[in-house]
């Protein structure tokens, strides 16, 4: 047999040997491939204003992720060459040069990375026409399936491939060609080894970081970039010295309590822990800080959607509108521009009134958290203004009984305002408080139907009442484009030149636009990094795991043969298995929940709500999280009780 024959046979019994390692890794080429294909992809490009960051975001998470796979793609390599050591060592033994033998683990690992490469860019564009699908709904654009491939995002593609593995591959072989028979064949028992050797080292250490623990969570979620670096900074010495602390202290639990080592299945779990999780601290933190990094971008994400929907969903409740201040100001270039390239099927210009006192804004400040940008009274609509307002944008007509004022407010103040009963006096007519209504009705700016609230009032009764600005809403008979928000824009700056102000032009078609650029430039690229970390922590974790089979297998054959069950054999495995995938997902959690929190509630209030609140933006997140972890679980756990258990009697 030859050399190149004996590392195709090598190669084919790796890839079935690390199944969850090859996976992972043309998953890795599919996706590496897919983004690449987004960044050189002129429709993507050319859909928004904003969008010509895209390509460098992705590029910049690109890189991360590089190193990530780079990373991963390293420690497998040289975790299946210590695994694989008594036979490298074997092929010395029995004449073969170092080199050969180098040559010949090189060979192997580049025949199982170039199928995966083959196959992720197979399966890359796929995934490309997938994401191509998405950005193109998210810009309302219908999508047409056309399958090919894109060259630059190909060679890019091998690139960086070829540096991951040439990167990992380098050192293996001056590992290879460097080591000796007795090197290689007992290469396996290399390990980290118990880190700290006495118990009280190990408790120190432990307090130490669980208060670097907290401390670095706190700090994480300080406004400002500093104490933010800090806090990472804590948080990794805590993850560290939680797992070298903790992972060195079960061994020595069970050792100091006999009882509970010999109890139930407790012994098989007490060697699994002894063998594993003592020698695997560093790795453990590792882990779990690359699990802390996905939980929050996966987090991040979701909070920048939704703030970014949140926000625009408001303003973009008409096709058009115009917030106006100081209303002597000339603006017939608007209207002129408006008749004559914008097709209006329904309008109104009205007046946003204040009253003489900010009674309302004073009771909502003193049940919930409210900013009253631009309005030192409470802002108040005339009645017949506002149902032209309902009509234009939609919404279903109400009535407005006689002697009471309505509110029209953000979904967040809604309850606050339920419970109002004070009667509004303006001059010589007093109105009683009535219904509550929150559909969007552009409520978040300055020159705005109110900031988060406004009283609907009879038309007569505001007679008298001081004016805060001038507004015009329109329902256009098509989307109003991006060329008339530019020239409307154009004509704005034409109006104020010189004063460092503006009037507020706002579009349906151009807030949804803009939502699209920037969940495309944000969240794309935070999901496509947070994807990338998962699986390579998981693989990682799972290929540890695998590479136990023999001896697990080993030991339930005897545990078989001294009377053990199957299903007590079964359980045993579920415990092991829960503690070693659980451990290294607690810390992240505790860490990410509590800053995915912060992070939703720092946007204005009203905008995080629905589906964006922080609540269901923390319990998505995990959902995702968990999602891709499981399916490493259940495929690890289903390969290892297949060939592990001893069948049924």
């Amino acid at each position: 047999m030859t050399l190149s024959e004996l590392s195709l046979r090598n190669a084919k019994r790796q890839a079935k040997d690390y199944l969850v390692y090859f996976v992972t890794v043309v998953m890795a080429a599919a996706l590496l491939y897919s983004f690449n294909a987004l960044t050189f992809s002129r429709e993507i490009k050319t859909l928004s204003t904003g969008m010509e960051m895209l390509p460098l975001m992705i590029a910049l998470a690109t890189v991360v992720v590089v190193c990530v796979f780079g990373w991963l793609v390293a420690y497998a390599t040289k975790f299946m060459l210590l695994r694989r050591g008594r036979e490298l060592g074997t092929y010395l033994l029995i004449g073969l040069e170092n080199r050969q033998v180098a040559r010949l683990f090189f060979l192997e690992n580049l025949a199982v990375g170039g199928c995966a490469l083959a196959l992720g860019t197979v399966l890359g564009g796929l995934l490309y026409q997938a994401f191509r699908a998405m950005a193109l709904a998210l810009f309302k654009l219908p999508y047409h399936f056309s399958f090919g491939f894109s060259l630059p995002a190909l060679g890019l593609t091998v690139v960086c491939f070829g540096l991951i593995y040439f990167l990992a591959l380098r050192r293996s072989r001056k590992y290879i060609r460097r080591a000796n028979i007795h090197d290689l064949i007992y290469a396996d028992r290399q390990h980290e080894g118990v880190a700290i050797q006495t118990g009280r080292k190990r408790r120190w250490l432990f307090g130490i970081s669980i208060v670097l623990g907290i401390a670095g969570t706190c700090l994480l979620m300080v406004p400002s970039a500093i104490m933010a670096i800090i806090g990472a900074g804590c948080l990794i010495l805590f993850l560290f010295g939680f797992f070298l602390s903790f992972s060195s202290g079960v061994p020595a639990f069970f050792d100091k309590r006999p009882a509970r080592k010999y109890r139930g299945q407790n012994l098989l779990v007490f060697r699994t822990l002894t063998a594993k999780l003592a020698t695997m601290g560093v790795l453990m933190a590792t882990i779990s800080m690359i699990f802390t990094a996905t939980l929050i971008s996966e987090g991040t994400g979701l909070v920048f959607r939704g703030l970014f929907l949140g926000r625009a969903a408001d303003t973009a409740c008409f096709d058009l509108y115009l917030g106006m201040d100081e209303p002597e100001r000339d603006r017939s270039l608007y209207f002129d521009y408006i008749s004559e390239h914008i097709p209006v099927e329904e309008s109104v210009m009205y007046q946003i009134y204040l009253t003489d006192s900010p009674t309302v804004r004073d009771y909502i400040e003193s049940r919930t958290p409210y900013y009253y940008y631009n309005y030192n009274q409470d802002p108040v609509l005339r009645w017949s203004d506002y149902a032209a307002l309902r009509s234009i944008a939609g919404y279903r007509t109400v009535e407005l009984p006689e002697g009471q004022y309505l509110f029209h407010c953000m979904t967040y103040l809604e309850e606050p305002l339920k419970a109002y009963s004070r009667p509004l006096t303006l001059g010589n007519v007093t109105l009683q408080p009535g219904g509550v209504y929150t559909e969007h009705l552009s409520q978040s700016g300055g020159e705005t139907n109110g900031r988060g609230y406004i009283l609907v009032v009879p038309d007569e009764a505001v007679e008298g009442l001081p004016v805060h600005h001038f507004a015009y809403a329109a329902k256009t008979a098509n989307p109003v484009t991006y060329e008339d928000f530019y020239n409307l824009t154009a004509l704005m700056d034409h109006v104020w030149e010189g004063t460092g102000l503006a009037d507020a032009i706002s579009t349906r078609a151009q807030e949804e636009a803009e939502v699209a650029s920037q969940t495309a430039l944000c969240v794309f690229p935070l999901y496509y990094l947070a994807l990338s970390l998962t699986m390579t922590a998981a693989t990682i974790l799972t290929i540890q795991q695998l590479s136990e089979t023999e001896r697990y297998r080993r030991q339930f054959a005897l545990l078989k043969k001294l009377g053990m069950s199957r299903r007590e054999m079964a359980r045993t495995l579920r415990t092991q298995f829960t503690i070693y995938y659980t451990l290294p997902a607690i810390p992240p959690v505790l860490i990410g929940v509590p800053f995915i929190l912060y992070l939703a509630h720092a946007p204005e209030p009203g905008v995080m709500v629905g589906a964006s609140s922080p609540a269901v933006i923390v319990i998505t997140s995990l959902m995702v999280f968990f999602l891709i972890y499981a399916v490493y679980i259940i495929l690890a756990y289903t390969s290892l009780k297949r060939n592990v258990l001893p069948e049924a009697a």
